[in-house]
């Protein structure tokens, strides 16, 4: 006999609004980052003049997309590997994986030694920013019951 699956429609459900929200959430620390960023580097432009337009404009475009799936995919995989659990080792353990994951293909490898790993620990930076923020609002969510954690 086989066993009913623990994948329901309301589990879907819940699954969607965790996905939408991490995209969300993912999304805006990556604009706000895009924004902040002259800043940082001292060309206080306060993004102003965000590149929206032309070969740049695609590509800031394109970074925001890959950025807002990234985070869906990491608040579908955060919502079933933390479950219930209470351990915090256990879900700084997923957002540190995507951190890595996402930091590290970010950067080409040899202009990243030739500048002292620099843009790994700059694209690393950013990348534990955008999951630890989505996975700190996925937290508030299960404890506000707006999401309900994945019931196995």
């Amino acid at each position: 006999m086989v066993a009913p699956s623990p994948f329901t429609a309301a589990e879907r459900l819940e699954s969607l609004k965790a996905a939408a929200l991490g995209g969300s959430a993912a999304a805006i620390v990556a604009v706000t980052l895009t924004v902040i960023r002259p800043l940082v580097l001292n060309n206080a432009d306060w993004g102003l003049g965000l590149p929206i337009t032309g070969l740049l404009g695609a590509v800031t475009l394109i970074g925001w997309a890959i950025a807002a799936l990234s985070g869906a995919l990491f608040a579908l995989t955060y919502r079933y590997a933390v479950r219930k659990d209470t351990n915090p080792q256990l879900k700084g353990g997923v957002v540190l994986a995507f951190t890595l994951v996402r930091g590290l293909a970010l950067v080409d490898g040899g202009s990243a030694i030739a500048q002292h790993y620099w843009p790994f620990a700059a694209a690393s930076l950013e990348s534990l920013l955008l999951f630890g923020v989505t996975g700190l609002l996925l937290e508030i969510a299960f404890s506000q019951a707006w999401i309900a954690p994945f019931q196995s």
